[in-house]
C-alpha cells in the first residue's frame, strides 16, 4: 500500500492551523467571554489558564508553519517526519476527540455567525486530525518500504 498525500493538502492544512492560531483571540473573548471567566479565578490560577491558552495558539501556529514551509520534509518517510507528524496528528486527534467530548455545541451562542463558525472550526480540526495522520500513515509506510 502507498500513500502519497498532495502538498497542496498539507499546505491548506497549515494554512488553517494559522488561521485557527490567529482567531483564536477572538473566539475567546466574543464567542466564549473568556476573559471575564478567567477574572474570576485566583491570580496564579489566571496565569496558568493564560500559559495553557498561549501554549495552543502558539503550537496551532508553528504546525502551521511547519506544514507550509517544511512540507516535503513532513513526508520524507524520515524517522523524524515519523516523530513530527505523530505528534501533530496526536495533538489534532485529541482535540477533535475533545471537541466532541467535552465542548458541546450548546454552549455557543446562538448567533449565526458562531454557530457556523464552530461548524466550520470542528471541519478545520478533522481536516488536521485526517492530512496528520495520512501522513504519519505514509511515513511509516516509506520508512518501513526502505529500511527493511
Amino acid at each position: 500500500m502507498k500513500l502519497n498525500i498532495p502538498n497542496w493538502l498539507i499546505i491548506l492544512s497549515g494554512l488553517g492551523q494559522i488561521f485557527t492560531a490567529i482567531i483564536y483571540p477572538y473566539i475567546r473573548h466574543k464567542v466564549f467571554d473568556w476573559y471575564n471567566d478567567v477574572k474570576q479565578l485566583k491570580p496564579l490560577n489566571q496565569e496558568i489558564v493564560k500559559t495553557y491558552g498561549r501554549y495552543i495558539q502558539g503550537l496551532n501556529f508553528y504546525f502551521g508553519l511547519i506544514a507550509i514551509l517544511l512540507t516535503s520534509e513532513l513526508k520524507n518517510g524520515s524517522v523524524l517526519a515519523i516523530a513530527i507528524t505523530g505528534l501533530m496528528a496526536a495533538y489534532w486527534v485529541g482535540k477533535v476527540l475533545t471537541q466532541i467530548a467535552y465542548y458541546p455545541m450548546y454552549a455557543i451562542p446562538k448567533k449565526a455567525l458562531f454557530k457556523f463558525g464552530g461548524y466550520g472550526m470542528n471541519l478545520l480540526f478533522v481536516l488536521f486530525a485526517v492530512v496528520n495522520v495520512l501522513l504519519l500513515l505514509q511515513n511509516i509506510l516509506y520508512y518501513l518500504n526502505y529500511n527493511n
